[in-house]
C-alpha cells in the first residue's frame, strides 16, 4: 500500500496560479535571462565590514600554535606562554595562562563519559522481535496482547497481517486489527485505517469516517497524517480559503521530513496573499529541503527559481545543476527545459549535441516543443546522429510523469 495518498502537484500549482514557474506547457521555452546575480559580498579578516568584489571563501587564520600554511612550520613560543596566536597580528604571541596548549590537548586521554541512566521503561518483546525479522515470533508476542486489547500489539498484527510476515497475507484480517488499534487512540493505526476507508479498500468505503481518524492522526502527530488531512482540506476547499486551512498541517509535516508537505509548503509561502514576510522569505529554503529529499518537481522548481531569481538571488550554475539532476532523475519537463538551457548557454557552455539529446528524450515522452524542434532540424547530420545514440542510451531508464500536468 502507498504509505501516503499523494495528489499530483497540478493541485498546489492549480491553487496557487500566481506562482510564475507552474506553467509547464508544451512549446513554451524556459523564460531565462543569462545575467549573473550582483556579485556576492565577503567580510575581511581584519575589519569586519562587507566587502564587493571578493568571491565568498573560507579563510585560513592561525590559531592556538597551529601551524602555518605559509610556512609550513609551527610559530616559536616566547618561554612562558603556550603558544597562543593572536589573529590581529599575525606572528604576535600572548602570554600564555599556563593551561595545555593545543597540541598537548590533542595527545591527552579523554575524560571519561558519563555512565548510561539505566533503561526503565518497559520492554516490547514484539517489537523487538519484529525489528530483527523475527516476524513469528513477533506474532506470537503481540497476539495475546492485541487480543487483551493493546492498541500497539493490535497495530503490529495488522502490520503482519496485511504485508504476510511469518503468517499467510490476509488484507481482511489486518483491516479489522487496524480498526480496533484506530478506536483505541494508536496514531499509526489511525492514518493505515482512515487509507482504507478513503479508498474502500477491505472496508466499506467512508470519506466521513476517514477524515475524522485522518485529523485525529495528524493531530495526534503521525506526519502522513499530517501531510494527507492537508490534502484533504484543499482538495475540499479550493481556492486560498483550503491553503491557509492546510498550512498548519503542511507545516507539520514539512517540519518532520515529508517532501512533498516542503514542496507545498515552498509554493504557499511564496504565493498566498497574507503570508507574513519572514514566511515567505523561508519558500526557497523549504523547496531546496525537497529537492534535496529527492523529490523531482523540487529539483524542477527549484532550478527555475534559481535561473530566474524567484525567492532569493540568481545563480544560474546552480539552476542549472539542479535542472540536470532532475532530468536525469526521469522528469520529462526538465528534460526540456535542460535542453533551452544548452541552447541558450545559461549556467553552462552551449552544447547542440546536449541539447539535441534532451529534446529527443522530451519530446520521446510526448513533450513537443515548436522551438526546440526548429533547433534541432538546424543542426547538421553528424550531430544529430550523436544526439540519437545519447538518447538511445539513456532511454534505457524510463522517463516518469511531466512534473505539474495530470
Amino acid at each position: 500500500m502507498s504509505a501516503r495518498f499523494r495528489p499530483m502537484p497540478s493541485m498546489i500549482r492549480r491553487l496557487v496560479a500566481a506562482c510564475a514557474c507552474a506553467a509547464l506547457t508544451a512549446g513554451v521555452a524556459c523564460p531565462v535571462s543569462a545575467e549573473v546575480a550582483a556579485t556576492p559580498e565577503t567580510t575581511t579578516a581584519e575589519t569586519g565590514t562587507a566587502q564587493k568584489g571578493d568571491p565568498k571563501r573560507g579563510r585560513i587564520t592561525p590559531f592556538n600554535g597551529a601551524v602555518l600554511p605559509d610556512t609550513g612550520a609551527r610559530p616559536e613560543a616566547r618561554p612562558g606562554t603556550d603558544g597562543a596566536m593572536d589573529n590581529s597580528r599575525p606572528g604576535k604571541v600572548l602570554k600564555g595562562t599556563g593551561g595545555a596548549g593545543v597540541y598537548e590537548r590533542m595527545g591527552m586521554t579523554l575524560p571519561a563519559l558519563p555512565q548510561e541512566r539505566p533503561f526503565e521503561g518497559a520492554v516490547d518483546e514484539a517489537y523487538g522481535a519484529f525489528q530483527r525479522g523475527y516476524y513469528l515470533t513477533a506474532m506470537d508476542f503481540a497476539l495475546p496482547r492485541a487480543q487483551g486489547g493493546d492498541a500497539a500489539a493490535q497495530t503490529l498484527v495488522a502490520e503482519l497481517m496485511e504485508a504476510g510476515l511469518g503468517v499467510a497475507r490476509n488484507p481482511k484480517e489486518a483491516a479489522f486489527w487496524y480498526a480496533e488499534a484506530a478506536g483505541n487512540g494508536d496514531p499509526a493505526a489511525m492514518f493505515k485505517y482512515a487509507m482504507m476507508l478513503i479508498e474502500g479498500r477491505y472496508v466499506a468505503r467512508d470519506k466521513v469516517k476517514s477524515l475524522d481518524f485522518m485529523r485525529r492522526s495528524a493531530d495526534l502527530g503521525n506526519a502522513s497524517a499530517q501531510f494527507n488531512y492537508a490534502q484533504t482540506l484543499v482538495a475540499d476547499m479550493p481556492g486560498e480559503k483550503g491553503l491557509k486551512a492546510a498550512l498548519p498541517y503542511y507545516e507539520k509535516a514539512a517540519g518532520q521530513g515529508i517532501a512533498d508537505a516542503q514542496y507545498a509548503l515552498s509554493q504557499i509561502y511564496l504565493n498566498v496573499e497574507g503570508i507574513d514576510e519572514d514566511r515567505r522569505a523561508e519558500a526557497r529554503s523549504w523547496l531546496t529541503r525537497a529537492a534535496r529529499a529527492g523529490y523531482d518537481t523540487a529539483q524542477l522548481d527549484l532550478g527555475i527559481w534559481l535561473i530566474e531569481g524567484i525567492g532569493g538571488a540568481r545563480n544560474l550554475e546552480e539552476g542549472f545543476a539542479w535542472m540536470k539532476k532532475a532530468a536525469e532523475g526521469g522528469n520529462v519537463a526538465a528534460q526540456n527545459r535542460l535542453a533551452h538551457l544548452y541552447v541558450n548557454a545559461i549556467g553552462t557552455r552551449p552544447d547542440p549535441v546536449e541539447a539535441a539529446t534532451w529534446y529527443l528524450l522530451s519530446r520521446r515522452a510526448g513533450l513537443n516543443d515548436v522551438a526546440l524542434e526548429d533547433f534541432y532540424l538546424g543542426i547538421n547530420d553528424e550531430q544529430q546522429q550523436a544526439a540519437t545514440h545519447a538518447a538511445d542510451a539513456r532511454g534505457a531508464h524510463p522517463a516518469r510523469r511531466v512534473a505539474g500536468l495530470p
